[in-house]
């Protein structure tokens, strides 16, 4: 498979080392300010930056090349993305966070939130910890989290200003060194507290998901996430 790597930073060149070693070919690095001919991929793979995202994917799109996108931060456009890709019968998938161990996690706070829907003795939190070069706060991850509880629950949104409304859900965002991800969902009382946690230990699992995800969208047509790359959910 023939794959265009749209954003060349640290997770660009985990992806092709992944790519490379389960036999694909890496016919395209671009940074922004590069120029390419996207017709010559089989599928492209979009970790560049907010400012760039839209552009890749449309791009992509118009010229019938599948397209997996990671960058986070550009959301505010994805309705229009999703009918662009409607509208030329295009392929994509976006997804907050590659990583199979995330997408698991993502399945078991919903069924968390579930489950603590009914106890109004305890207060939600989250926490999420990132290295010091990311861009965006909060996380794709912590939204995709908050936005699990907030189906499954009485929440009705989230917040990254330390509001504690009794409606609202507080993200915290840290930015420490070279973390390469760590998300808490807590849920706190005056009598105990229940943590669910996933630490990424190096950015390996958020390469491979993509280069996983990648493989199973070849010849397909339409939009899709992770839980359909991963049948879960």
């Amino acid at each position: 498979m023939k794959i265009a790597l749209l954003g060349y930073g640290r997770m660009g060149k985990e992806i092709e080392k992944i790519a490379l070693q389960r036999g694909h070919e890496i016919v395209i690095k671009s940074n922004s300010n590069s120029t390419y001919t996207i017709s010559d991929a089989d599928v492209a793979i979009d970790f560049s930056i907010p400012t760039s995202a839209v552009q890749n994917i449309s791009t992509c799109i118009k010229n019938q090349v599948p397209v997996i996108s990671g960058t986070t931060g550009w959301l505010e456009n994805y309705d229009d993305i999703v009918d662009l890709c409607k509208k030329k019968n295009g392929t994509f998938l976006y997804a907050s966070n590659f990583s199979i161990g995330v997408n698991i996690f993502f399945e078991l706070n919903k069924q968390l939130a579930k489950m603590m829907n009914t106890l109004d003795d305890y207060n939600i939190s989250l926490e999420e910890i990132h290295h010091t070069k990311k861009l965006d706060a909060p996380s794709g991850t912590a939204i995709t989290l908050a936005e699990g509880i907030i189906e499954n629950s009485s929440k009705s949104r989230w917040n990254s200003d330390g509001e504690s409304a009794s409606k609202s859900i507080p993200i915290a965002s840290k930015r420490i060194g070279d973390t390469p991800g760590t998300h808490v969902v807590n849920y706190t009382s005056e009598v105990d507290a229940i943590e669910i946690k996933h630490t990424a230990h190096n950015r390996k699992g958020f390469a491979l998901g993509a280069v996983v995800a990648a493989e199973w969208i070849s010849n397909k047509k339409g939009i899709f996430t992770m839980n359909d790359v991963l049948n879960i959910g």
